[in-house]
């Protein structure tokens, strides 16, 4: 039996930023900022082959769920600044939403500017009713942009044994 199954990533664009689709020659980058101790604080270090399994599990989800990660680029330079994600969960009813800059572009606000544009397509074209952020106790610069994005704290709740927040936004 033959698939006619495609899936396609929407490519969102800010003042600043374009997401797209993952591309190979993304890994490099993406594995670099997973391998790095201060950059994958809150994530949990990373092997080679563990960067590439959740790499590739990131561009598959679009097609488990028509939903998953960008990677995010400067529109200007083309430079390659880190990810953003909208996802379901293996057992999630609710998207969640989640972001990664990559360490050289910290503070500049492009996390807060790539997940208010996911947030907008989670409502808007998707029709989301609900969007969560899970996020490490501790963390709190991604506890600054869920807050700066209208997300406020839901419960304390846990997730593959670390202590989690989760914050909630409504579609209005």
């Amino acid at each position: 039996m033959e698939s006619t199954f495609t899936a396609s990533v929407p490519r969102l664009q800010t003042e600043r930023l374009m997401l797209r689709e993952y591309r190979r020659e993304d890994f490099e980058l993406f594995a670099d900022h997973l391998a790095n101790a201060e950059s994958s604080a809150f994530l949990g270090s990373a092997d080679r082959a563990t960067a590439w399994r959740i790499f590739a599990s990131h561009a598959g989800l679009w097609l488990l769920h028509g939903a998953g990660w960008w990677s995010v680029e400067d529109r200007r330079s083309g430079q390659l600044v880190g990810c953003v994600g909208a996802f379901f969960r293996e057992q999630a009813t609710v998207m969640e939403l989640g972001w990664n800059t990559y360490r050289p572009f910290w503070g500049k606000g492009m996390a807060n500017e790539a997940a208010a544009a996911v947030l907008q397509y989670a409502f808007e074209v998707r029709g989301e009713p609900k969007v969560r952020a899970l996020i490490t106790t501790g963390n709190e610069s991604s506890r600054r942009v869920a807050e700066r994005l209208g997300m406020v704290y839901e419960m304390e709740t846990e997730l593959q044994g670390r202590a989690i927040n989760s914050y909630v936004l409504e579609r209005r």
